[in-house]
């Protein structure tokens, strides 16, 4: 005899650990399957695209940090200052984009850390989030050394970077460089052949290829569809285009085909690092620039590739010091939308492990 089953509602956050900041998702369920499943946001919106119509050029640096995705602050100031610099006509020094491209790598990595180690607690490995944190905290003690913050750096500057490096600090990332490979070896044994975990996480929230594009999904998230773009390929900016590395991908589209290509991603920004030690040239780090700076007329659309995905901005100039209208493209919110995608027709025992592999951050969902 069949059972008679009706649709439930289930109101997952906005306060949930699994959600890593103010999501709710609003689950329609049948027994324990997922008939569909609808982000929520707003809870934190901040006006940042607002507020830095209202500061200049300068200010708005500290606003792109801070205001945007908080684990990738220095991928919010480049996408920001590339349309700056695009619009304005500033050169960058060679030696600024060297040391910029080298710092985006070493945001990357920390920023996959910060996601591997929480995605491996919400199912279970505590012992990864411990190891991943471990490693991140060097990161962090890099960036601090180098730009005197640990989340929120403000380093990147119209024209260059705000100081150059210290010395020796070139030797201590080499040092990171030459034991990471090792640790992702140690994350790689307690996880991918670990049976438990191939359990929830392989062949679990599938994005199909077409899915992915038709749905704007980006970064890790399409790349493990089967997508392979990547700006720094296709549209390469700072250094991007002189140094050599792959472009993982993917084509299963399931939980275990992201994380297979995030770890892949981490190995591949160790090796731009080295690249961009190797071939960091002296000179200036800041070509001379106004505090109050003023960009013609005009507008401009730059992106970057950050930890997350496709980063954009949408500047337009009046001729003033500020922006007339400022628009971010924020990777978080494109994958947010595919997230439906992924859930429906899975149980509900597979939400967070799913909703983990979409790695969104909120503050860049809600701006």
């Amino acid at each position: 005899m069949a059972l008679r089953t009706e649709e439930l509602m289930l109101n997952m956050g906005p306060q949930h650990p699994s959600t890593h900041g103010v999501l709710r998702l609003l689950i329609t369920l049948d027994g324990e399957n997922i008939v569909d499943a609808r982000p929520y946001i707003g809870y934190l919106h901040s006006s940042v695209e607002k507020m830095m119509e209202q500061r200049t050029y300068l200010q708005n640096v500290a606003l792109a940090d801070r205001g945007l995705d908080y684990l990738t602050a220095l991928a919010n100031e480049e996408a920001y200052l590339l349309a700056v610099e695009r619009l304005g006509g500033i050169e960058v020094p060679p030696r600024a984009r060297w040391i910029r491209t080298l710092m985006l790598e070493l945001q990357r990595i920390s920023s996959h850390l910060v996601w591997l180690g929480t995605w491996g607690n919400d199912l279970g490995a505590t012992t990864v989030f411990l190891y991943c944190f471990r490693e991140r905290e060097r990161l962090l003690d890099l960036f601090e050394q180098a730009t005197g913050g640990r989340l929120h750096y403000v380093y990147f500057r119209p024209g260059g970077v705000s100081q150059d490096l210290p010395a020796g600090w070139t030797d201590r990332v080499l040092a990171f460089c030459d034991e990471f490979p090792g640790h992702l070896q140690e994350y790689s044994d307690l996880l991918t052949g670990n049976p438990i975990f191939l359990a929830r996480v392989h062949g679990v929230g599938v994005l199909p290829k077409d899915a992915a594009i038709g749905m704007g999904a980006c970064g890790p998230v399409a790349r493990a569809s089967g997508v392979g773009f990547d700006v720094r390929k296709a549209f390469p900016y700072e250094a991007y285009g002189e140094v050599e590395f792959d472009v993982p991908t993917q084509d299963a589209g399931d939980c275990f085909a992201r994380y297979l290509v995030r770890m892949e991603e981490m190995r591949q920004s160790v090796r731009i690092v080295r690249q961009a030690i190797e071939r960091l040239p002296d000179g200036e780090v800041r070509s001379k620039v106004p505090v109050a700076v003023k960009l013609p007329r005009g507008e401009t659309y730059t992106r970057t590739e950050s930890p997350r995905g496709d980063l954009g901005v949408y500047l337009v100039s009046e001729g003033a010091d500020r922006p007339y209208r400022l628009k971010v493209r924020a990777p978080s919110f494109a994958n947010l939308y595919a997230l439906s995608e992924m859930m429906r027709g899975w149980k509900v025992a597979d939400v967070i492990a799913i909703l983990g592999t979409a790695d969104i951050v909120l503050s860049d969902v809600d701006r």
